[in-house]
Formats: structure tokens, sequence, C-alpha cells
């Protein structure tokens, strides 16, 4: 049998996939997860290789995949709990309050610097469970060793007709993530 003979020739499963139907979670940031209202399972790159040629280049295939950055936005809580939080872990892996602490750091001497980096609260797993057209959980994109880059603006504008609440997205870079089935029969 070949490998196209082993391949499924229709569709078993006829239903679309709902953009609503999905929870987010962060183990670092649990506070966004409620109010999380967009995310993106991110897609992959691969770089390739190229032959020259005299006449023209020729395309190989290359030996590393990339991954984009997975964006989540949602919106933020009246005591900007979800925004702090994601704030905070920028603040926290990011930003010193002065050049001394740059210092301290790099030296090792007690402070952050000896701490090992397992141990440094940067790094989050996180789940984004998508469902099927009956709310069921059917798969589990994970998400692992999630860092904070991106935190954007948040724009108050008196000048606005209609209420609408205000939102806030990060942008999150990871080491990989991985596409399981959850089997349903045990849901």
């Amino acid at each position: 049998m070949t490998y196209s003979q082993s391949l499924p020739t229709q569709i078993t499963n006829r239903n679309f996939l709902s953009p609503t139907a999905f929870r987010f979670n962060v183990e670092r940031a649990p506070k966004i997860a409620f109010y999380g209202n967009r995310i993106n399972i991110p897609g992959l790159t691969f770089e390739n290789a190229t032959q020259t040629n005299y006449l023209t280049d020729i395309p190989l295939v290359g030996t590393k995949l990339g991954f984009n950055d997975l964006s989540v936005r949602f919106y933020i809580d009246e005591g900007l709990e979800n925004y702090v939080e994601i704030q905070n872990w920028l603040r926290g892996i990011g930003y010193p309050e002065s050049l001394k602490e740059i210092y301290i750091w790099r030296k090792g001497d007690g402070s952050r610097g000896d701490i090992p980096k397992s141990e440094m609260n940067l790094y989050s797993d996180g789940t984004l469970t998508i469902l099927d057209s009956q709310n069921n959980p059917k798969f589990k994109v994970k998400f692992q060793d999630l860092f904070p880059v991106t935190l954007q603006n948040v724009e108050f504008d008196a000048t606005v007709s209609d209420l609408q609440y205000l939102q806030a997205e990060v942008q999150f870079k990871y080491s990989i993530y991985t596409i399981e089935d959850i089997d349903c029969s045990k849901c």
C-alpha cells in the first residue's frame, strides 16, 4: 500500500470550526483567561536552503522551523487586574528600576542573578482548548515556555459615541507548541 492509498479521500466530520469556540489559560497569568476574546494558533515558517546554479537558484528543504508569535486580545477588567498582571510580568523580566540592578543581576551576588533560570518565574505554560460544534473540548494547543514581549497601548477616548469597552493585546514568544487531540469518549 502506498502513502497516497492510505490517506482518507473524504472528510468524515462535515461541521466547520467556530471562531468563538475556545478557552485559553496561562498558568502565570490566569486573570486574562476569563476576559480573553481573541487568540491565534501561530503559523509556522520553514527556512529553506538554496542551491545556487548558473541558470536559476534551486530551493531545497531546509532545517530550521520558525514559529510566529502567539497573540491574545482581552477585555480589561475595571480594576485593571488582568492588564497589570501582564504588565508586571513584563516589568519583572525586563525593566530594572535602575542601572545598579542590571549590574547586580549580571554579577549574581545573591540577587536575581543567582536564581536558576527555571525558578525565576520568567516563563509559563499555556493551553488553548478548541471546542467542537457542541462546545465539547476537541483539541488542546499546548504552549511551552511562554513569555510576553509586547503589551499594546490602551487608548482612552472621550469622543466615542458608543460605549466600547477597553481591550489590550499581548504578544507572546514561546519555545514550541503542540496540537493534541482530546479523547472525548471520557468527556
